[in-house]
């Protein structure tokens, strides 16, 4: 008989603050590299990293969208 694992709470499951912290990180090492006149190759590494964080919010808005107006396929109870 296997363990019932309980769920995580609300806010250790949101993945919300972990994307936001992540997408300045990004944007703050573009702005530090752009400064100390790096390699612009890092620069736009840096960029593109946060880009994807910006997606990764739209992307979190959309499934909660969709879990909200009852989507088949979107995840239920992530926040």
């Amino acid at each position: 008989m296997h363990p019932v694992v309980p769920p995580l709470p609300r806010n250790l499951a949101d993945p919300r603050p972990v994307v936001g912290v992540g997408t300045v990180i990004w944007f703050a090492a573009a702005v530090v590299l752009l400064i100390a006149s790096e390699s612009i190759v890092w620069v736009w590494a840096c960029l593109t990293g946060g880009l994807l964080g910006l997606i990764g919010f739209a992307m979190i808005h959309w499934q909660g969208r969709a879990a909200r107006c009852g989507a088949r396929g979107a995840p239920r109870d992530l926040f």
